[in-house]
């Protein structure tokens, strides 16, 4: 009896017979189950898989044959049979293993996508890069889920596959009727027709693009999965392998219509929260009430989201107002787009997506939004840190981009408070667009002002004006405390958070003249963000000396724990109080600053 155990590549996979390999499939699950439940996430799309990554690996040969998959989070078993099983007590754990497919992991992952509707874009490239270079020993595979294919980056590769008989590239379809929620649109409906038996379903998009269609096949037999693979291979063009899976397979929870849950899991935790506290509430339940609240007394608000109205707050809005509530699927870009023929229309629509996500739709904010001074407001969840799901999930690029984009007001709401009234505000405007970013997690603890100042909100002010630090949302926290730690030692400190910060307020600039040093905080990348914008506006206004910028570095930071990666990037009290010292040491010692008072 063959076990994972025994599995250290794909060549051990491919010696065992039929029966072997569909006794390994309810330990994978088994396995699946037990270590990401311990660990945290992506579950339900690997259990739906399994068979599929099995037969895979059975009838091609990576990584001679590519492998390529979209999203890259429906890997871990394809990472389990390429010799990682060992390792995944540490999956997603600082210095452990990614949650997606990594090229420093092993030479069967190809690309690092964790963005979905990339794949087939991969695959037309490297088909085509074959063909230039006359090879033809080797396969092109592409795995993609029905909901990766509302994304129209998707359909822009599969226009070109297509066009090239000659340059053959598999696509494998794993149709499971869902992305993090159900799929939703014309082309879901289309797969619906395509799974149903008989003679009565229409002819396919795939075949009359000129793509073969094989299937649908079961995608939980591996002796079917296998028969199509090799045939699709066979065929030496461009094929679609139609395979009809069941996200969370072989989960009962997952199963019984609990699909959505279980899409990722959180880590189990080490200890029980204590019975008598009652968890924090998240940022994305605060802003998701408070929409819903503004719906009731905004005919005019309409809510937009491309495949995540959960995960972004929009359930409770989509419950009360779901004639207002538009979910396009995974397309950004058309999420965007449309949200601004929603203003021209006479709506105004919030855009909920992950800070992450809005890269993708940049082109569409600044020329279809912006130009047309569109009254839209973009709430980009999970700004900042996100920590486990690695590079390309911290939310760390929004206000680099944001910043290029003229007439646009963004907010950084520091608390739960701060997030209603920025909500209340950005939806009032209705000349130009708007964006509030929040990180993801609890909310924490408010953070109270002890003054106003022409649209400041100031947090802490002791003694003269030796430092001005400029908190950028989240950041207040970090700041009020480095303040009280610097004003122990006699350094006179002021705590202001612009709440918008896009543009510079002109309060912000003044109060920056009049201190001896300015420090911006932000949990963002440092080029063009926050804290460049503030450096800008003091140097065009004289000030004397160069304000002193604090955020993550711009480079693609491994998977690892929030507060792991700030505390690495400078980004806590002490690190703030170093970096305050270390300035006015540059333009007169703290010493010498206390003997001028």
């Amino acid at each position: 009896m063959p076990s994972l155990d025994s599995i250290q590549g794909p060549a051990d996979l491919r010696a065992l017979n039929a029966a072997e390999v569909r006794e390994l499939v309810p330990e994978i699950r088994t396995f699946l189950v037990d270590t990401v439940s311990r660990t945290g996430g992506h579950l339900g799309p690997n259990l739906g898989v399994v068979e599929l990554t099995l037969a895979l690996h059975r009838v091609f040969e990576s990584p001679r044959d590519t492998l390529l998959w979209d999203t890259g989070h429906q890997t871990y078993v394809h990472k389990l049979l390429t010799g990682r099983a060992g390792r995944f007590d540490t999956l997603r754990q600082p210095d452990g293993l990614s949650g997606y497919p990594s090229r420093a992991e092993s030479e069967h992952d190809i690309i690092e996508n964790s963005h979905a509707s990339t794949v087939l874009s991969y695959a037309d490239g490297l088909a085509k890069a074959h063909h230039v270079r006359g090879i033809t020993d080797r396969a092109v595979v592409a795995v993609i889920g029905d909901g990766a294919l509302t994304g129209g980056m998707a359909w822009e590769a599969l226009n070109n596959i297509a066009a090239a008989p000659h340059r053959p590239v598999v696509i494998v379809l794993n149709d499971n009727t869902r992305s993090y929620a159900p799929t939703i649109g014309g082309l879901a409906t289309h797969l619906s027709h395509l799974r149903t038996p008989g003679d009565t379903a229409p002819p396919g998009v795939f075949a009359n693009l000129g793509l073969t269609h094989l299937g649908p096949v079961d995608g939980h037999d591996v002796t079917a999965l296998e028969d199509a693979l090799r045939q699709a291979a066979a065929l030496r063009r461009p094929v679609v392998v139609h395979c009809v899976t069941e996200k969370g397979r072989g989960h009962a929870p997952a199963e019984q219509h609990e699909a959505d849950r279980f899409h990722a899991v959180r880590a189990r935790p080490a200890t029980p929260a204590a019975p008598d506290r009652a968890p924090s509430p998240s940022w994305t339940s605060v802003f998701g009430a408070e929409l819903a609240a503004l719906g009731a007394a905004r005919p005019d608000l309409a809510a937009v989201t491309a495949a995540m109205l959960e995960p972004t707050g929009l359930a409770e809005f989509a419950r009360r107002f779901p004639e207002r509530t538009f979910d396009v699927g995974i397309a950004e870009q058309h999420a965007v787009t449309s949200a601004a023929g929603l203003a021209l229309g006479g709506l105004h629509p919030v855009v909920a997506v992950y800070a992450t996500f809005l890269n993708r739709a940049f082109d569409q904010l600044l020329m279809d939004v912006a130009l047309h001074g569109a009254p839209v407001t973009f709430v980009l969840d999970r700004a900042g840190v996100t920590g486990d799901d690695g590079a390309s999930h911290n939310g760390m690029w929004d206000l680099s981009l944001l910043s290029l984009v003229p007439t646009l007001r963004v907010a950084a709401p520091r608390d739960a408070v701060t997030l209603r009234r920025a909500l209340r505000e950005a939806v009032a405007i209705d000349h130009a667009p708007t964006a509030l970013r929040f990180p993801k997690g609890p909310v924490g603890a408010p953070v109270p002002a002890v003054d106003s100042l022409a649209g400041l909100d100031v947090l802490h002010r002791s003694g003269p004006s030796d430092v001005l630090l400029v908190a950028i949302g989240t950041m207040a926290g970090v700041c009020v405390e480095a303040a009280n730690r610097l004003t122990e030692y006699g350094v006179g400190v002021t705590v202001v958070d612009p709440r918008w910060i896009k543009p510079v307020a002109p309060a912000l600039v003044e109060e920056g003249l009049r201190h001896r040093t300015v420090l911006t905080v932000e949990d963002s990348g440092r080029t063009g963000g926050a804290g460049a914008a503030v450096a800008q506006a003091l140097a065009d206004a004289g000030a004397p000396a160069p304000v002193r910028t604090l955020g993550i570095p711009q480079r693609f930071l491994p998977h690892g724990t929030r507060d792991g990666i700030l505390a690495r990037s400078g980004l806590t009290a002490e690190g703030v109080c170093r970096a305050a010292v270390d300035a006015l040491s540059r333009h007169g010692t703290v010493a010498e600053a206390a003997a001028e008072r």
